[in-house]
């Protein structure tokens, strides 16, 4: 039997003739050929890993994850030679077992319970986004700076250099720094996850050297005991995309508002389907709106706001607004009832000066005035790039007013009203007074109201046809692309609508007759 030396000699040897001999640009599927041929003898790949070239760790690593060699793998991840390793791009590619995963898992828990760091440890970040680093694993560089161009940290929240004091004594063994593990959460209600629950598990037993970094989180519905549980082990500060879809009462929202207020990273925001209880006592409900809206405060960092299908907004929209302290650059209030003084505030409020993206889609605002509106798009119109204003209930007048405000939308790209009472003549003056927008290149407009043959919204498709090659002419006597889409109502008998451009795309009673 040869000695520990002399076998890691001859693996270091086996491994680099069958890989430089091919060279270092050949095919990827001879070097997992060689990487399965290598493997084939797992304690001894193990045992030569200490000295195995850092460019040769990837295509190995991929080799044992798909062959689900997890002795190899756990001893792999504590050996890994760079600052982050990509694995969830590799778990997205082969759909890994259970046990493959926890392979991964158990050898980062062996290398945190080292008390000083091993000579070759690098690994700062384990990164489980299956949409993170997507090209590492596919494509090969020769170089080793090629290589760790790819795997730089990518870490939720920068990490602190420790300053080297002048004249300090350098010690050969240095303790081990913590380890961030990157991924995206999403709660829902259901059996648990086991890969999830197995990570959990070891984050709960490495507090402190184990870090759980979240940028993505959504929740879909869980019972809050157990969503607690979890956003316990969480880095709250390293959440940045968050959305609360689920049917909510104001209740539970309320107690989930001191997580949200530990997010003071957050970029983007949204909140869907909160309701309030139908026999709640009026100052419990004020105290949950409160709870919430004081969380805003510490989102210093919020540029983008949804909120859908919020029934507390009607007249508490100033509450919300005056805690934001930084300008927004996407606000969408959609499918929420608002009043007329709620639009004036909006219009005011400091955070929508350098608005980007603004939707009111499905915000009834046939009985309000159309000057906090035309207000709000003036303040915003040297940044807007996005307008939906789609089945907002605007009728002619309303929409004339809204037109020179829209005029001085110079970045305006794309404008969406469909769904609104308008009729042809106002169309036509819609496109005299955006001639001058060289940005505008998609518009969605409703179908005139001379489209439909009685008020329950039946298309004439006849008539269609003839607005609409009225409306490209007039595009083309202006100097303007020619393209126009045309969105009617939704049908009366299914639901589904028509769209128009150059021909119609009929709804299913269309096409049925």
């Amino acid at each position: 039997m040869w000695s520990k030396l002399p076998q890691r000699v001859y693996f270091q040897d086996a491994f680099r003739s069958r890989f430089f001999r091919m060279g270092i640009w050949a095919p990827p599927q001879l070097l997992e050929l060689a990487g399965q041929s290598l493997l084939r003898d797992e304690a001894l790949a193990i045992a030569a890993l200490e000295e195995l070239p850092a460019e040769l760790f990837p295509p190995l690593f991929s080799a044992a994850f798909a062959g689900m060699r997890s002795q190899a793998l756990k001893a792999m991840v504590q050996a890994w030679p760079f600052p982050c390793l990509p694995l969830g791009a590799l778990m997205k590619e082969h759909k890994p077992q259970l046990e493959t995963f926890q392979a991964a898992i158990d050898g980062l828990d062996v290398l945190l319970a080292q008390e000083v760091r091993p000579r070759r440890w690098k690994l700062q970040v384990l990164d489980l986004r299956r949409n993170a680093h997507q090209d590492f694993w596919t494509v090969w560089s020769g170089t080793r700076a090629g290589v760790c161009s790819l795997l730089e940290p990518e870490v939720a929240q920068p990490v602190r250099k420790r300053r080297r004091v002048e004249g300090a004594r350098v010690w050969p063994k240095q303790t081990c720094a913590p380890v961030e593990v990157l991924i995206d959460l999403y709660l829902k209600e259901g059996t648990p996850d086991p890969s999830l629950s197995y990570l959990l598990k070891k984050v709960k037993q490495r507090r402190g050297s184990l870090r759980l970094c979240c940028q993505k989180l959504r929740v879909f519905a869980m019972p809050m005991q157990n969503m607690r549980k979890i956003l316990k082990l969480v880095q709250l500060d390293s959440v940045q995309d968050l959305e609360v879809n689920c049917t909510w009462k104001l209740a539970t929202l309320g107690r989930f508002a001191p997580h949200l207020g530990q997010m003071v990273n957050l970029r983007r925001l949204l909140l869907s389907h909160i309701h309030m209880m139908p026999h709640a006592a009026p100052g419990k409900e004020e105290h949950c709106i409160s709870q919430l809206t004081a969380q805003f405060l510490s989102l210093q960092h919020l540029q983008e706001l949804y909120l859908d299908s919020i029934s507390f907004l009607e007249g508490r929209l100033d509450q919300v607004l005056r805690c934001l302290k930084n300008p927004l650059e996407t606000l969408s209030i959609t499918n929420c009832l608002i009043s007329e003084s709620d639009l004036m505030h909006l219009s005011q409020c400091p955070s929508v000066s350098q608005l980007k993206d603004l939707g009111l889609s499905g915000v009834n605002l046939t009985s309000i005035s159309s000057e906090p509106l035309r207000v709000l798009i003036e303040k915003a119109s040297a940044t807007l790039q996005d307008l939906d204003l789609d089945e907002c209930g605007i009728m002619d007048s309303q929409f004339s007013a809204l037109l020179p405000a829209l005029s001085h939308c110079s970045q305006l790209t794309t404008f969406s009203f469909c769904g609104n009472p308008i009729s042809m003549a106002v169309l036509e003056s819609l496109l005299r007074h955006t001639v001058g927008l060289s940005n505008l290149s998609h518009v969605l407009y409703p179908a005139p109201l001379e489209s439909y043959e009685d008020v329950r919204g039946t298309l004439h498709l006849g008539r269609l046809a003839h607005l609409h090659a009225r409306l490209k002419q007039m595009l083309r006597e202006l100097g303007q692309p020619s393209v126009v889409w045309f969105s009617a109502n939704p049908c009366p008998h299914c639901g589904d609508r028509t769209f128009y451009d150059p021909e119609p795309i009929l709804c299913p009673c269309y096409m049925a007759a």
